[in-house]
Formats: C-alpha cells, sequence, structure tokens
C-alpha cells in the first residue's frame, strides 16, 4: 500500500520484503532514499543500516516502528537515519520526510 501511495505522489518506487531481498537485487544505481521498518523479517532495519555504513553506502534512510523506544531511535538517527517515524504517521509527515531526505542527494 505505501508503495502505491509515493507512486501516486510522483516518487519512483521499489519494494522488498526484506533486507536480504534489497542486498541481493544488486542495484545498478544508488537509490536516493531507504523507508525501512525496524523489525524486517531476517536483517533487522538497523543491522541493515549498519551494513551500507560498513560497505560505504550512504544512502538516506527513513525508520519507521510502532514499537521502537527512544533509544533505539536516537541510535539510528546518530548513526545517519534522516528521519524516525512512529506508526501511526500520516503519509503527509512521510511525504515531507522523503523529499528532504532526496534532497539531501543533491547537496
Amino acid at each position: 500500500m505505501l508503495g502505491r501511495v509515493l507512486g501516486a505522489a510522483g516518487f519512483s518506487v521499489l519494494s522488498f520484503g526484506s533486507a536480504e531481498e534489497f542486498l541481493d537485487v544488486g542495484q545498478k544505481e544508488q537509490p536516493a532514499c531507504l523507508i525501512l521498518d525496524m523489525n524486517l523479517p531476517g536483517m533487522s532495519g538497523i543491522n541493515l543500516q549498519r551494513h551500507l555504513i560498513d560497505t560505504g553506502k550512504r544512502i538516506p534512510i527513513i525508520f519507521m516502528s510502532a514499537d521502537a523506544d527512544e533509544a533505539v531511535q536516537q541510535r539510528a538517527l546518530d548513526a545517519g537515519a534522516v528521519a524516525f517515524l512512529s506508526k501511526p504517521f500520516g503519509i503527509d509527515s512521510l511525504l515531507e520526510k522523503l523529499r528532504s531526505a532526496s534532497l539531501l542527494e543533491l547537496i
């Protein structure tokens, strides 16, 4: 559903069922931004963030979670996430964060 909403807002969207699926695809071009849930099947969102950092891939990340405490949120932000949204959140809030994150790529 999130992919359809973002597509309708003019974003090009690819969806993956897990962090491993994202990594296995071998992106030809670096994504402008990742929207990651903290609780993915297999590798967690925070572990994917660490893997990307460790391999030199700087991709803006917007995290979302229904149950992350403040310490987890702060850890993600300290590691470079551009935003952390607590579920439930409004689509306007996500769109604002996504547009801001996409602009970071141009700086």
